[in-house]
């Protein structure tokens, strides 16, 4: 990528690209929902077919050269970049022209997202993929916007207007998302190279971004930020093992789950009060499930941490997912001596399985009252930030909240929320009851004959307490008893957003 940018060139390309328009839609117009269907299978070929057979319209032309990686006739493309020109991209570093055909340099795509903010597109460059590589990828390689950039901005509470540190930009894709809101966007990576791509993707928006080289930390040292998001290089990949590379993208460089380590200790130095952190990360299982719980919660010193994860993989399953992500084909020798060394790695290291998920860290203004980790493998619903958002100060207004103050609110369901009830055939009586949600993180909890009574009646009339020794004097059963009995069940299910306060209470 030439640096210094050049700003004319990059807004005429931002031109053609809007005038394209070169878009998620414009391309599935382009090649058809078929295709589209088959590039999320890695599979390139039915839209390579729809574009020959095809009007050779600038969306179509571009989506052939930057997300499929062939070539394309230079008239085509002079005519698909009338702002740009052919030579204005090669000035940029986007293609090589070879007699009278451009070949591709670089990965151009639209990326779309809706989340918290709303729904946002951006175009980002980025490094070419296997497909267009025809093999594995290089080790510098940077990613452009994937699974896991949409898996991140669809956990993301809401930015603000403050400053935010986006830890590991790669191509900048947060950092982009961030500085809607932000008053300021600090975004540093170790490579240089995805600076490069970052800085192009901000000038290609006309955004400004803080970028740093340096690792982790590093570049901020003596910062502190209102918002931390990273999805950092967290694949536990073999150390000092010939032949397993190392990809500046997703190998941190660190023994084991370290990488992530490092980051949630990191972000209690840099965080301010009420400062939330979040992202993406592995983390190995030596021993049963309480085990894993508190090595992970215990690197959140200092801070509030609530911990959703959202698979767990044994060693095998692991070691092939990572070793086809960089290119190598399973059953070829290359493929099983990789897959070897992680095997390898981890019996050394006595590891069991690895865990994969999210966390959201919070600096608190006194001291950590939230420690919560949970395994949440069930499909979500769409507002993922907003339930945490949403779970956080629930938390906060509970901690303040004794039993009694308790038995005071007054609740409502919230309206996403279901009941389900199972019977034996002929029975009168329930043998199962679930609450379930639809949006969030679209749990389904099972509660007994009293809870369920009590969610029930939470209509914004009556307080928890009288509902309670009604249900109670209904079953027959004790006030007192069944009362501390439910109350812990009521606390959870007004974090997890099956019940809402229905107006606001003095603790």
């Amino acid at each position: 990528m030439p640096q210094p940018l050049d700003p004319a060139l990059v807004a005429a390309l931002a031109a053609d690209l809007s005038a394209a328009p070169y878009t998620v839609e414009g391309l599935e117009r382009a090649w058809g929902r078929t295709a589209a269907e088959a590039l999320g299978r890695d599979d390139p070929e039915p839209a390579l077919a729809a574009l020959e057979h095809g009007p050779a319209a600038p969306a179509g032309v571009l989506g052939r050269l930057f997300v499929l990686g062939a070539t394309a006739p230079a008239d085509e493309v002079a005519a698909a970049l009338p702002a740009l020109g052919v030579q204005g991209a090669v000035g940029l570093g986007l293609v090589a022209v070879e007699d009278d055909r451009v070949r591709p340099l670089v990965d151009v795509r639209p990326y779309a997202v809706a989340d918290e903010s709303g729904v946002s597109s951006w175009w980002i460059v980025s490094d070419q993929g296997e497909t267009a590589l025809g093999g594995e990828l290089p080790e510098h390689h940077v990613l452009g916007a994937g699974a896991a950039s949409s898996t991140l901005a669809q956990i993301l509470v809401p930015t603000g207007d403050g400053a935010v540190l986006d830890l590991g930009t790669g191509s900048g894709v947060q950092a982009l998302m961030a500085a809607r809101t932000a008053a300021r966007v600090v975004a540093t990576d170790v490579s240089a190279r995805a600076l490069d791509f970052a800085r192009l993707n901000a000038a290609l928006h006309g955004v400004a971004l803080d970028l740093r080289e340096g690792s982790l930390y590093d570049p901020v040292e003596g910062e502190r930020f209102d918002r931390i998001v990273s999805n950092p290089p967290f694949v536990i990949t073999p150390r000092d093992r010939a032949g397993v590379p190392a990809y500046t993208y997703r190998d941190g460089g660190f023994r084991g789950d370290g990488l992530v380590e490092a980051v949630v200790r990191g972000a209690a130095q840099h965080l301010r009060p009420g400062g939330v952190a979040q992202l993406l990360g592995n983390w190995e299982v030596h021993g049963d499930a309480e085990a894993t719980r508190r090595r992970v919660l215990g690197w959140a010193q200092g801070l509030d941490a609530w911990v959703v994860q959202r698979d767990v993989l044994d060693p095998a399953q692991y070691a092939e997912t990572w070793v086809r992500d960089g290119g190598a084909q399973a059953g070829t020798p290359r493929f099983r001596r990789l897959v070897r060394a992680w095997l390898d790695d981890f019996a050394e290291r006595g590891v069991t399985a690895i865990g994969a998920g999210y966390l959201t860290l919070r600096k608190p203004a006194d001291r950590p009252t939230l420690h919560r980790f949970e395994h949440l493998d069930t499909p979500v619903g769409s507002g993922v930030g907003a339930a945490i958002a949403a779970g956080l100060e629930v938390h906060d207004r509970l901690v303040a909240l004794s039993d009694e103050g308790l038995r005071d609110a007054v609740l409502r369901v919230a309206p996403d929320v279901t009941e389900h009830r199972h019977y034996w055939p002929g029975d009168a009586d329930p043998t199962v009851i679930e609450l379930r949600q639809g949006t969030g993180f679209a749990r389904t909890r099972r509660v007994d004959t009293v809870a369920a009574a009590l969610v029930g009646a939470c209509d914004g009339e009556l307080a928890v307490g009288p509902i309670l020794d009604a249900v109670a004097r209904l079953l027959d059963a004790p006030a007192a008893p069944t009362s501390a009995a439910v109350l812990p069940v009521v606390r959870e299910l007004l974090v997890e957003g099956f019940l809402a306060f229905d107006r606001p209470f003095s603790p």
